[in-house]
């Protein structure tokens, strides 16, 4: 207790290997004045039953950085330390029993070729070879990854322990937190049962018991504690030891396994069960070392699958099982950065990949809390990418526990899952059925990827091959056609509406966004906001309402987390206000749309009254409506925005209207597909807070005359997003493929599909600045080379004739 100070400038809570390396990264920028609060010893949390594999490739960029960078950390720790963090580069086979899962190997070889990370395909006979324990006869191909392996838990905790403390931070256990004191949103203090602890950043490393921690701070944290076993076998005879064989993952039989040092020549099984069980405590791991009773009833079908795969294992027995809490979340993917209570950090849900990223989430988090953003994106990752009802435990639990039932499923493009739903639903929901609606969900919003009732109308509409075509329909093509011939209604309420208003709104907006918002009242202006090292955090539009009023409309899953960046800039002379669920959101676009709605109005709607990028209030029917002559499928229209109550009159409005001329709905599917033929880019593809908009080619939205956040951080790019034609029209890219030039690797896919109005297969990639138009290209589509060219964009109506018609 005496070591426990009356302040500090930050306090991280939770002592397991995320906790110590946010503290050791925190150290190495320099922020050395930091306590670590745990209440029981290191890692008796949630790391100490770690299995500990380290599988460096993973579905996201960033994700796959972060395991690689903590990869290269756990190999240097020992020399930075003077401790062995238990690192054990063995390398790691990905078994492939089916000719799908041969398929996601080959997507993942291509991937990997992204990344600069070495994975080899593998046949059945040199998968025996690496390890001659496995049974192969049912192996189609093994992918081999030598930068694979596995930890020991606690070595690694103590390392990053020790390099933590050597830098300056006080390290305190046996405290536990009862209360994190705010004040006005802000941390101002750690109560403990040892004292008070004044700081202004706090981060909750809690493990399974991040969502308590949080709401001691009256945040909700969506963790959801998943019982998670695995077993230590009795030694193979004539293995005296096991520790140094490949990590092994069998996806199809849901089992993995490794070596294990104790006993000798033991391995160490795991699996994912499809009936996972809830820990449902108040007070999770108030108990260190929390364990369950062994249900090996529910463990049968890993084991029997593990004795099918390692034949040694059939006459043997277990040592013991290990059976504890891991801390899971309603998407699978991780929990990071500031809450909605400022100074108020959250470094968990790791869903058993704790020990794999600990260090690229010390460094991200310490990097973010320094810094004010981290080097990588971290949008899919970031905590304010749910909304409201991540809240509610109920519905948190069912996501992740459908998530773990199908941890290993092969997922495709366009897959929907039907767990937790339907959530938010749209004024026009009734007539989504009605239509026949292929339905998606995004941030908890129920969206039409396309309509049944469209299919019939384009009968020689071909799939594109393979992964592309699983999940589609010949209704997109249909949209498509509709869309371009007589017009589409889209219904886009979901997408977030942020209202800024106050004496100080045109400086703040001027200061955040890179182009010129400053125009006059009802001018809509497309415009990015960066971070200081000019990454793109937000890609939006900004529509000038009033003098000290503006309209912002940004992606569907944005808009907690762009409110929270401008909240964040914003003085208390600005109120940022969600208006999202007060409007809805109907998008009539084509060449008949005028033709449309001018008879539903007295407004008109010439290109001289209202012309492209403005808005006007004005009346469809009886129902008032705020347009804004724009477009995301390089047609004419307009973005007819009505009070929610009044959606669903404005959709039979112009659906009745519109009939005679050929309209028909539309889903995202079709969306996706003609603003590719535009050029129009997508953040969180295409645009991250990894690129600048020069680079991505938004040039002409940014105004460099004035003072912007990270405007001194442009300058002429390395790299360009550029356009790129595969030769094969059904060869579909899917996004993260690799792109070579003249043999070498070079860049890699951001975004991919195919354009019905130009008939080619499309995909954007960052190539070299210097790569001129008419270049020919490769890219590698599950792991075969495709021939493709730089096409000058955008593809369809480069003139903007048809956007201003």
């Amino acid at each position: 207790m005496s070591d426990l100070p009356e302040a500090s400038r930050a306090v991280v809570i939770g002592g397991g290997v995320a906790g110590c390396s946010v503290a050791y990264h925190l150290a190495r920028l320099g922020w050395t004045d930091v306590v670590l609060l745990e209440q029981h010893a290191l890692t008796e949390g949630t790391t100490w039953h770690s299995a500990g594999f380290v599988g460096q490739l993973r579905s996201t960029v960033s994700q796959t950085r972060m395991i690689m960078y903590s990869s290269g950390l756990y190999a240097e720790l020992r020399t930075l330390t003077g401790l062995d963090p238990g690192w054990r580069g063995v390398g790691g086979l990905r078994l492939a029993t089916t000719p799908e899962r041969v398929e996601e190997l080959r997507r993942q070889v291509s991937s990997a070729t992204t990344y600069g990370l070495e994975l080899d395909l593998l046949s059945p006979a040199e998968t025996k070879d690496r390890l001659p324990l496995l049974n192969v006869e049912d192996v189609l191909a093994a992918g081999w990854l030598p930068g694979d392996g596995w930890l020991e838990p606690a070595q690694l905790a103590a390392a990053l322990a020790a390099g933590a403390t050597a830098l300056g931070v006080r390290i305190v256990t046996g405290v536990r937190v009862t209360g994190v004191e705010t004040v006005a949103g802000r941390v101002t203090a750690v109560v403990t049962t040892a004292g008070r602890i004044a700081t202004e950043v706090v981060v909750d490393a809690a493990g399974a018991a991040a969502g308590q921690v949080g709401r001691l701070a009256g945040v909700d944290i969506p963790i959801v504690p998943i019982k998670h076993q695995y077993v230590i076998t009795s030694p193979i005879p004539g293995e005296s030891s096991t520790v140094d064989i490949p990590t092994v993952r069998d996806p199809d039989r849901i089992v993995y396994f490794r070596g294990a040092p104790d006993p000798g020549g033991s391995l160490l099984v795991g699996g994912y069960v499809r009936d996972p069980s809830l820990w449902d405590d108040p007070d999770p791991l108030s108990v260190p070392r929390t364990v369950f009773e062994p249900d090996l009833d529910k463990f049968a079908e890993s084991w029997g699958n593990a004795r099918h795969r390692v034949p040694a294992l059939r006459a043997l027995g277990l040592d013991r099982v290990v059976h504890g809490p891991e801390a899971f979340t309603p998407d699978g993917e991780f929990l990071l950065g500031e809450t909605t209570v400022a100074g108020f950090w959250v470094a968990a849900g790791f869903c058993v990949h704790g020990l794999a990223a600990a260090g690229g989430v010390g460094k991200v988090i310490a990097e973010w809390i320094v810094d004010g953003s981290p080097e990588w994106d971290m949008s899919t990752m970031d905590i304010r990418r749910f909304g409201a009802h991540a809240a509610s435990r109920r519905w948190a639990a069912t996501k992740a526990l459908d998530g773990y039932s199908r941890y290993y499923d092969i997922v495709y493009p366009g897959q929907e899952w039907t767990a937790g739903r339907p959530l938010r639903r749209s004024p026009v929901w009734p007539r989504l059925s009605e239509l026949d609606a292929a339905l998606g969900e995004k941030a908890g919003w129920e969206r039409a990827n396309w309509f049944g009732v469209n299919a019939a109308d384009a009968p020689d509409a071909t799939a594109p091959r393979g992964w592309a075509g699983r999940h589609w329909s010949p209704a997109i093509a249909a949209e498509v056609a509709a869309t371009t011939t007589a017009a589409g209604l889209f219904d886009q309420s979901s997408f977030a509406k942020l209202d800024v208003r106050g004496p100080g709104a045109v400086r703040l907006l001027q200061r955040l966004c890179a182009n010129d918002v400053d125009r006059a009242t009802g001018t809509l202006t497309y415009t990015s906001m960066l971070n200081a090292r000019g990454g793109v955090e937000a890609d939006l539009t900004v529509t000038r309402l009033g003098e000290a009023h503006f309209r912002i409309v940004t992606s569907t899953a944005s808009g907690v987390r762009d409110a929270a960046w401008i909240r964040r800039h914003a003085g208390s002379d600005v109120t940022v206000e969600d208006v999202t669920s007060a409007h809805g959101c109907l998008c009539l676009w084509g060449p008949a749309a005028r033709d449309i709605l001018q008879p539903l109005t007295d407004t008109s709607l010439s290109n001289a009254d209202f012309p492209f990028m403005r808005a006007l209030r004005l009346t469809v029917g009886p129902v008032p409506v705020l347009a804004q002559r724009v477009t995301f499928v390089g047609e004419l229209g307009w973005e007819l925005y009505a009070p929610a109550e009044y959606t669903l009159t404005l959709w039979d409005l112009l659906m009745e209207a519109g009939a005679p001329l050929g309209l028909r709905p539309g889903g995202y599917r079709a969306i996706d597909a003609m603003r590719l033929e535009k050029g129009y880019r997508v953040w969180g593809s295409d645009l991250t807070t990894d690129t600048d908009p020069i680079s991505a080619g938004l040039g002409p939205f940014v105004d460099l005359s004035k003072d912007f956040i990270g405007r001194d951080a442009l300058g002429a790019p390395s790299r360009t997003l550029r356009c790129l034609v595969l030769d094969d029209p059904a060869t579909v890219c899917l996004g993260g493929e690799p792109v070579r030039v003249d043999g070498v690797p070079c860049g890699r896919v951001t975004s991919g599909g195919f354009g019905y109005r130009v008939g080619a297969s499309i995909a954007y990639a960052y190539l070299p600045a210097s790569t001129p138009i008419g270049t020919p290209v490769e890219v590698s589509v599950f792991d075969r080379w495709s021939p493709a060219v730089v096409r000058a964009e955008p593809l369809y109506d480069p003139k903007m004739l048809r956007v201003r018609a």
